[in-house]
């Protein structure tokens, strides 16, 4: 009895320690800003300044605004998560298939902003939307469970920001992001290994960050936007069980890696036509390791800094209409250790959109992106398993959003 209950605990520990490695995931990037952005794959989004939803990419860019704006919006996630060519052996001697068709999901991501010009000088403006976030789910058919499971993190950021314009040409702007985020984690061995509770967590914390930018205006056609921001450490606090024993208000610490965007937008003369473009670093090294008040550190990873680039085209039609498109491509955190319920590639993303005005002062904007991942091959052993396999991560991204001045 005692070498099986021991047999057990490692079993718990190690599956525990890959668990880790989910959490840490869990704070991949969300562009769900606005439906303009999606439909532009977010090229040159920290300086346009179509509406209000500029100010969650660049505080300076309020400074573009002689009237009160208003944006509302809705994106919709939908992703497809796969395992195929997969096998899987136990220490118990079994050895099978361990495909899976779709461990994702659909998040909706809702956003409003708010920018107030208080004078020629100044602007303040307030948002609510969201930056990180994800979701995979393996449901019980996936034969290599510690591998799998539930992992499902959502965050909100509350931003107040201020913004100061200097000259014609230049404007300066900053503030506030409180992020309130959510996670739910739940992890157990197969059935091939008893099918033991490895973690059962519901954990919840906030951090305070903060962002600067500044613009410079060329002239009417072509301007410039520079943007960083600052993301905190999240304290979530929960009832975590973890090897059989429930921990009450444990804290899970969790890095949120920086960002640092410059973005372009240059109208062509005498057209109907603008090009723009967007350059963004996410340091995704923060993720060194991943640490409880109750157990220290439960697991060291190797994520690296990443960037993405983007470009697009929007074209004037009339009053009445503008179409946008735009492709990004969007460097992988993971390197070179990777696994099957975190699926993650560098990925491309083609997308459109339009916006519809109804007058001078009020519109709406469509977005749609088809993100498309590559095939990854994992392999992973825990010592008392193994599993490999090519797993694929692609994902469709529509959005709505109204927007009205004052």
């Amino acid at each position: 009895m005692t070498h099986k209950l021991k047999f057990q605990k490692t079993i718990l520990a190690a599956a525990l320690a890959f668990t880790a490695t989910q959490v840490s995931a869990a704070g991949f990037q969300l562009n769900a800003q606005s439906a303009t952005g999606l439909g532009r794959a977010f090229a040159g989004d920290a300086v346009i300044a179509d509406n209000a939803s500029v100010m969650a990419r660049n505080a300076a860019a309020m400074a573009l605004f002689d009237k009160t704006e208003l944006s509302l919006g809705l994106n919709v996630i939908a992703t497809d998560i796969t395992v195929s060519d997969s096998n899987y052996k136990s220490i118990t001697g079994f050895e099978g298939e361990s495909d899976h068709d779709s461990a994702g999901g659909t998040s909706l991501a809702p956003n409003i902003h708010v920018i107030v010009p208080l004078n020629e000088q100044f602007a303040v403006g307030v948002s609510l939307y969201t930056n990180f976030g994800t979701k995979t789910d393996f449901d019980d058919n996936f034969v290599g469970s510690e591998y799998g499971g539930l992992t499902d993190v959502k965050s909100i950021n509350l931003g107040l920001a201020a913004s100061y314009r200097i000259n014609q040409q230049w404007s300066i702007g900053g503030g506030l992001d409180i992020i309130y985020g959510t996670g739910e984690l739940q992890r157990s061995t197969s059935a091939y290994l008893g099918g033991m509770e490895v973690l059962d967590a519901d954990a919840a914390g906030v951090g305070l960050g903060f962002n600067i930018g500044t613009v410079f205006e060329l002239d009417k056609n072509n301007r410039f936007g520079l943007s960083y921001h600052y993301s905190p450490e999240i304290e979530a606090k929960g009832d975590i069980t973890y090897l059989g024993t429930t921990t009450k208000d444990d804290t899970l610490y969790l890095n949120l890696p920086d960002m640092l965007e410059f973005s372009g937008y240059n109208r062509i003369p005498d057209t109907k036509f603008a090009v723009h473009y967007s350059v963004q670093w996410i340091g995704w090294s923060a993720f060194d390791t991943l640490d409880t008040k109750a157990y220290g550190t439960i697991s060291e990873y190797q994520w690296k800094d990443a960037m993405h680039f983007s470009l697009g085209g929007t074209y004037y039609l009339n009053n009445s209409w503008t179409v946008r498109a735009g492709y990004m491509y969007d460097q992988s955190a993971q390197d070179e250790v990777t696994s099957i319920s975190v699926p993650d590639s560098d990925r491309q993303w083609f997308s459109g959109g339009f916006t519809y005005h109804f007058s001078d002062s009020s519109n709406l904007d469509v977005g749609l992106t088809y993100l498309v991942g590559q095939d990854v091959t994992v392999e992973e052993d825990k010592g008392f398993s193994s599993i490999t396999g090519t797993t694929r991560a692609d994902a469709i991204l529509a959005a709505i959003q109204y927007s009205r001045s004052f």
